[in-house]
């Protein structure tokens, strides 16, 4: 018995079946010919597309988009603005006839919703990063012009090896002449392996933007534990120095709290910078920040309202700061005002929608001191020095920053300079350029990949790097030395959450003239 709903397709196998053989076969290449078609313009799909752009996919498992993009692709929404304007500016490099080189951004750019910090973050190290491709092409004579990209590894950096392999085949490509890969932004495991996979294994330049962790990065003991790199920033062990010359404070009046986080190199460094600095403290905590749970820093707080200290040494990252300060807010000894001291990355709490500020107006009070890269009023405000930077060097980034939609450099959408991530990006891109430009030898030539790195101790005296943030001067390791420091606070003010209070030196006192280390 035939069901019903099967008679139309019987009856229409019956009619196909009564064609003439040619006929039957000039049916089914019409039908192949169709699904053809239709597939290949995305009415049937017989595979998901994972493509995001050129360059940029979601890769098996992923729900993120990774990869490398001339501005073509927005990694997030907010990116959008400054992404179209490096698409420009990439495309007038790239129609000029000049000889040009390329450098790469290489960052975490998608995040969360809700990683509201985050997102502001990276959206004011993208700006950085055009900003001094602008002024490289735009303001000087210089050559090679420069092209920009943006690498994206993904949030966790899970895609690190995948996205540097793409890099590697454009450092060996004549179209894209990558030359300096710059940015990153976190001292962490991944961020070691991508540097190291650069520099070792791919012969790669790097220039690091604040990543502050002592063991990434060059020294004595391993000049060359990643050939190739530079660093732009003050390191942990740096801008613990420079905090201790600012505070004066006596160590058995510290109070020690340490992550002990066995991954996290930001944190292990900071760990021994803060320990060399309150040495012969009678207090201290530890806390694992892959664990610890908001009672972890009650309990802290508890025990530091039985102690002798009035100034907290906290080595850790800014999540767990937060609950400190939070903890703070309620603690049982109101009566004593206590001091909160680390270093850069508390910057980020600025723009954290959870932060408790009422804990700062709590009993006797609370402050949060830190020592940072940078400030937006580090150079024009106060009695800076005659050396170690300058407020004509600052305001060469701050005018294009605050040019607006009218100006020359187009819709970079909000900026802002306090928390100094666009000054450090703009400066760790604008060494990877100078890098780039001091090896040029013949018009119209990009120097050769291998040459860049070479670069980097010759950065000094009149060669030396004149960033928004001060000057930067490398050794023979490609590591900067006497480094400007931004000593600053976490306000509650709601216009102005970090506030600038002094300059500081990691040898407590600006660098000479000839801003030249002394060989070690």
């Amino acid at each position: 018995m035939t069901r019903p709903f099967l008679r139309p397709f019987r009856a229409i196998r019956n009619w196909h079946s009564a064609l003439p053989p040619i006929r039957r076969v000039l049916n089914w290449l019409l039908v192949g010919l169709v699904a053809g078609v239709l597939v290949a313009v995305g009415i049937v799909t017989l595979t998901p597309d994972r493509s995001c752009g050129a360059g940029v996919d979601k890769r098996a498992g992923d729900k993120e988009c990774t990869g490398v993009t001339d501005g073509g692709h927005a990694f997030m929404a907010e990116l959008g603005p400054v992404s179209d304007r490096i698409k420009a500016e990439n495309t007038k490099v790239t129609k000029s006839g000049k000889a040009y080189a390329t450098i790469a951004l290489m960052i975490p750019m998608t995040f969360r919703k809700d990683d509201v910090a985050e997102r502001a973050q990276v959206v004011r190290e993208v700006q950085g990063a055009y900003l001094a491709q602008y002024r490289a092409n735009h303001e000087s004579g210089d050559e090679p012009a420069i092209r920009l990209v943006l690498a994206n590894p993904g949030r966790d950096m899970t895609r690190w090896k995948e996205v540097s392999d793409q890099l590697a085949g454009m450092a060996q490509s004549g179209k894209d002449r990558l030359r300096a890969v710059f940015g990153f932004n976190l001292s962490v495991t991944r961020t070691e392996q991508t540097i190291a996979y650069l520099t070792r294994e791919k012969g790669i330049a790097v220039v690091g933007g604040p990543i502050t962790a002592d063991d990434l990065g060059n020294d004595r003991e391993n000049p060359r534990r990643y050939p190739g790199l530079a660093k732009i920033v003050p390191s942990n062990r740096d801008q613990a120095r420079a905090l201790t010359h600012h505070l004066k404070v006596k160590p058995r009046d510290t109070f020690l709290v340490e992550d002990t986080h066995a991954d996290d190199l930001y944190a292990r460094s900071l760990r021994a910078a803060f320990r060399a600095e309150t040495n012969g403290t009678p207090y201290s905590e530890q806390y694992d920040s892959s664990t610890a749970i908001p009672n972890d820093f009650v309990q802290m707080v508890n025990n530091l309202c039985d102690s002798r200290a009035t100034t907290v040494y906290f080595s850790g990252r800014p999540p767990a700061l937060a609950q400190l300060i939070r903890a703070l807010g309620k603690r049982g000894c109101a009566d004593q005002r206590y001091r909160v001291v680390t270093v850069s990355g508390a910057s980020t709490l600025a723009y954290d929608p959870t932060m408790d500020w009422d804990a700062f107006s709590y009993g006797a009070g609370l402050s949060v001191e830190y020592a940072t890269i940078t400030h937006e009023s580090a150079w024009t405000s106060g009695n800076p020095p005659a050396t170690g930077g300058s407020a004509a060097d600052f305001r060469a980034l701050s005018r294009l920053v605050g040019g607006g939609k009218s100006s020359a450099v187009g819709d970079i959408g909000p900026t802002g300079l306090a928390d100094g991530r666009t000054i450090t990006t703009y400066d760790s891109a604008t060494t990877a350029i100078a890098g780039i430009r001091n090896r040029t030898t013949t018009k119209g030539q990009v120097p050769e990949l291998d040459s860049i790195a070479a670069a980097w101790p010759r950065l000094h005296g009149d060669q030396m790097v004149r960033g928004a943030s001060g000057w930067i001067c490398l050794n023979g390791y490609g590591t900067p030395y006497d480094k400007a420091v931004a000593i600053v606070k976490l306000s509650p003010r709601k216009d102005r959450h970090i506030e600038f209070e002094k300059l500081a030196w990691p040898d407590g006192r600006p660098p000479s003239e000839q801003c030249t280390a002394a060989p070690d």
